[in-house]
This record gives C-alpha cells, structure tokens and sequence, in this order.
C-alpha cells in the first residue's frame, strides 16, 4: 500500500551461538501478542532456512538517546510527556505478566508525530503470574539502570522496571542517570549505597 516498514533481520545461526534462542522466541511472542500505542507495532513475523523477520512500523524519529544527546537535557514539561507514554507502555506490560528488564534511552523510539514506542524485547520476562512477587533471578538489563536488588543477587519483580523509569526520568531533565560513573563497579557501589541527590534546578 505504499507504506514505509522496518525490518529487523536475525541469522539463526547467530542466534543459537549466542544463546539467544529463548530470547529471540519471546521477543517475537510479546511482539505478536502486545498492541499499545506506545509499543512498537508488529506487523509481520516471517522465516527462511538462514534467517527470522521481523517487520514493524517505521519509526522515523530516531531514538530518545539521540534527542537527549542533542539536547543536552528536557525541561521538565518534555520528560514528564514521555514519562507519561512510558509510564503506559509499562503498565501495559505488567498487566499483561511481562516484565520488561531493559528499559534505557536506546530503546525508546519516536514516530514523525513526537510519540514514543518501546522497543527490544530480547531481555523481556513473560508469562509471569503475579509481575510484582520477588520471583525472578536472572541478573539483565543495561548497568547504569540496573536497580539493587539485581545487584545484590536477591530475586525481584517489575519493580525493577519503575527504578529504571525513574533513573530515566532523572536523567532526561538532568543529561545524565543519578549515579551514573565511568567506573561500572564504582557505578554499582553508588546505586547500592549513595543517596539521591536532586539539582537545585528542579522543582519538587
């Protein structure tokens, strides 16, 4: 029909060398299954003998990392608008026994209207009965994100999803995750034992 779409393209072979198999299943599945405005929008899941498809809407904004980049920071009434879209899409997810385990700037798309679209769902937990009993132990997701628990090894739920919305909340309007550190294990020490420290830019 003349539309624009894009195509995420997997080498099977790759795939299972890296062990990706159970990942790459449920990717297609929550993709398949999930349809929210503020979700990347499966279209079409298709195979060859070398290779999987996935065929989603085209979403020509390019990344939330790459606008913040840009800007070097959003004021407040711009974060707290992509925070409420996210907010959705993760809420969605839970009530759908997802917990999703990735969220960061890179995973977050936007359309040609300003809207955002949650992306990647490799590191996403399905078919979780109750998403916020401490069920699950695989340590994942992106280190400045990360939030304690998984850090100390103990089991968790999606409450790990909303500490890693609010480390992106803070860094949209601050540039940058409040105990973010160049040393990843000096990072992981200031997310167990830091305090929160607010810029006095903010409002409350």
């Amino acid at each position: 029909k003349g539309g624009i779409f894009a195509m995420k393209v997997l080498k099977k072979s790759m795939i299972i060398a890296k062990g990706q198999v159970e990942h790459t299943a449920s990717e297609r599945s929550i993709l398949h299954t999930i349809k929210h405005p503020y979700i990347v929008c499966l279209r079409y899941a298709f195979q060859s003998d070398e290779k999987l498809y996935l065929i989603t809407d085209y979403y020509s904004g390019g990344s939330l990392f790459y606008h913040l980049r840009k800007a070097r920071g959003f004021s407040e009434n711009r974060a707290r608008f992509y925070a409420a879209e996210l907010l959705l899409a993760l809420s969605h997810l839970h009530a759908n026994h997802i917990i999703y385990r990735d969220l960061k700037l890179e995973n977050v798309l936007m359309d040609h209207h300003g809207h955002i679209a949650l992306t990647d769902f490799g590191l996403s937990k399905e078919n979780v009965d109750d998403v916020f009993e401490m069920q699950l132990s695989t340590f994942c997701g992106t280190a400045e994100y990360i939030a304690p628990e998984l850090l100390k090894g103990q089991k968790y739920g999606a409450a790990v999803d909303w500490w890693s919305f609010g480390t992106l909340v803070y860094e949209m309007i601050c540039g940058l995750p409040p105990f973010y550190d160049t040393n990843v294990q000096r990072m992981y020490h200031k997310i167990l034992h830091s305090p929160l420290r607010f810029p006095s830019y903010l409002s409350r």
